[in-house]
């Protein structure tokens, strides 16, 4: 049977990047919602950028069925707003004179190893993200954004 003019495409839910990515829209909104007051810039810029990486791993993975390139900028997308995303969060530990964790930290041992958990989701995560210190809940988002990125 033929796959018809439109090659299949879409499935994005299946994505490791889009689970991911839907893991760090969830920690941004809990943290903002913690961490900078409602009405704060700095809470909708961050929100936005958490759900501009998910919703463009969205749009790229439904436009693959028609352009690889669409699909392509769309995932480029993503990543930048991710990245913009990790800024923000190393800007919340810099101005509050909180360390960024090393690559050899334990807890960045400890959060790559729940990664690698199958169906790892914001459950996996949630006891580093609703810490209530927040350089650990930062550090655990920033660790996140790397992985989806």
């Amino acid at each position: 049977m033929s796959a018809g003019f439109i090659p299949p495409h879409g499935g994005y839910q299946d994505l490791l990047s889009f689970q991911k990515a839907q893991i760090v829209f969830d920690a941004t909104v809990r943290f903002c919602d913690r961490f900078f007051d409602q009405r704060d810039r700095t809470h909708g810029q961050m929100v936005q950028a958490a759900r501009s990486g998910k919703q463009n791993i969205v749009e790229g993975s439904m436009a693959s069925g028609t352009s690889k390139e669409s699909e392509i900028k769309l995932t480029n997308v993503a990543r930048a707003s991710l990245e913009e995303l990790l800024t923000d969060y190393r800007d919340f530990l810099r101005l509050r004179g909180l360390k960024e964790w090393p690559q050899d930290h334990r807890y960045v041992k400890r959060l790559q190893a729940l990664n690698r958990l199958p169906n790892a989701n914001y459950e996996t995560f949630k006891k580093g993200v609703e810490h209530e210190d927040p350089a650990i809940c930062a550090n655990v988002i920033i660790g996140l954004i790397k992985l989806t990125n």
